[in-house]
């Protein structure tokens, strides 16, 4: 009997990878434009995440804006709104579904942008629905990958981390410690910018955080279980300050 010959499966393709969607409102450009490249080299590195390391620049009325379950809004100034049909599309992608990081990159916690951000989520879930609160300390965002207690980034100017939860579902994240400043590497592989005041462990631990980000993004609350408390106990090295976990040595892959 001759047997067919095998095919190449289709179901799962360059399209299936996870990339950023990296989200641009009005004309202004991402503070941090080599921010996502290494933050999802680093993802690949540490993960079995499959992964694009391209970050496709998006708009509201992108073809390529569900390509992605994440969006990253970046920004160090003042945004205009969208229009109501902008609006009410983010609307419809964060409900069916999808995930919005808001990275602040202006060194403030209650600066231009940051008055455009909570405008924004305002005009996304209109009062008196909650619009952006705490994420509590115990939240799954903060275990899904490492064990972290707060989301430093370039910066450590706020201890805690904003939110909008829909469903039991983290939907928005806003960080105001300039992640994407901590993940930033020149064209020669020299980080562009100093971690303040923690230095270079303050930089491990924003891409922690971002690793994490993405996990939820893709994983949603499965590490709530209790299932996993043990297992994350006994993996657990050492316990710094700042509650991150330090992985099993390994060997360190070439700079991209």
């Amino acid at each position: 009997m001759v047997l067919p010959r095998a095919r190449r499966a289709g179901a799962i393709g360059p399209g299936a990878k996870f990339r950023f969607g990296q989200l641009v409102l009005g004309k202004d450009q991402p503070p941090r434009p080599n921010a996502l490249r290494r933050m999802v080299w680093e993802l690949d590195k540490r993960t079995s995440i499959d992964v694009d390391l391209e970050s496709p620049i998006v708009t509201l009325d992108s073809a390529r804006l569900h390509e992605t379950p994440l969006l990253y809004l970046a920004g160090d100034r003042e945004f205009s709104l969208p229009p109501p049909a902008g609006v009410e599309t983010l609307r419809r992608f964060l409900t069916f579904g999808g995930f919005l990081l808001i990275d602040s990159a202006e060194g403030s916690t209650d600066g231009a942008f940051d008055k455009s951000v909570r405008a924004l989520v305002d005009a996304i879930y209109p009062r008196p629905a909650p619009g952006l609160e705490l994420v509590p300390a115990d939240h799954v965002v903060y275990k899904s990958f490492y064990l972290l207690e707060r989301p430093l980034g370039r910066l450590a100017l706020s201890p805690v981390m904003e939110g909008v939860t829909r469903s039991g579902r983290l939907v928005v994240a806003y960080v105001q410690n300039d992640l994407g400043g901590a993940w930033a590497r020149d064209n020669l592989g020299n980080y562009e910018l100093a971690c303040q005041p923690g230095g270079e462990r303050q930089r491990e631990l924003a891409f922690r955080m971002g690793v994490n980000l993405v996990m939820y993004a893709l994983c949603l609350d499965y590490k709530t279980d209790q299932v996993h408390v043990p297992f994350i106990m006994r993996r657990r090295r050492w316990r710094p300050d700042d509650g991150a976990v330090v992985p099993p040595a390994k060997s360190t892959p070439k700079k991209p």
